[in-house]
């Protein structure tokens, strides 16, 4: 920024003025000069580090090179669930692993159980959610059965409790047939 005023017959720069514009005619050239310096090393060690990592190696030792490692079965992915059912008889009792998306796992209907928790997954609710606070409930008993079922399930973790005490919670139970097991009267076979 220059500034001129006018005195008497000609213009007259300011003393801080023609100060600041000495040192920036002075400091601008080392400026390019070091960022024009800059500028290139950068170029060079894009360039490096674009290149593949199998370009610095041997060819004979690339595809090892490039092979991901091992994946553990806790570093998989997908939806994984552990149910745990007591007093549930007949057989039923245990704690089952499963696997969905693929289905497996020890469960003894894995594709069934994925299907079940597929059918009551909905957008932006709770797969596993309790029976909320304050329902009217049917007040019948459904047996002592309990369950707990744990994992991951579409990226949110679960810990979930179930029992029959009463109407909601048979519902609610019978809604994962067979996650759990079909306690129902006419279920069981």
């Amino acid at each position: 920024m220059l500034q001129v005023t006018h005195r008497g017959a000609g213009p007259r720069v300011d003393a801080r003025l023609r100060a600041q514009l000495r040192t920036q005619l002075l400091v601008r050239p080392t400026l390019r000069r070091l960022l024009s310096g800059a500028t290139a090393s950068v170029a060079v060690v894009t360039s490096l580090s674009a290149a593949p990592p199998a370009a610095y190696a041997e060819p004979a030792l690339a595809p090892d090179a490039l092979a991901p490692p091992p994946v553990r079965d806790e570093d998989r992915t997908g939806d994984r669930l552990t149910v745990t059912v007591r007093n549930a008889g007949e057989g039923a009792d245990g704690t089952f692993e499963l696997h969905c998306h693929p289905d497996g796992g020890s469960h003894p209907d894995p594709g069934g159980a994925c299907a079940a928790v597929e059918r009551n997954t909905r957008w932006g609710e709770d797969t596993f959610a309790p029976v909320p606070e304050g329902s009217v409930c049917t007040m019948q008993y459904g047996g002592p059965a309990t369950a707990h079922v744990t994992g991951t399930w579409a990226g949110r973790p679960v810990d979930a409790a179930y029992e029959r005490s009463n109407g909601c919670q048979i519902e609610r139970w019978d809604r994962l047939v067979p996650l759990l097991p079909d306690l129902r009267p006419t279920g069981r076979s």
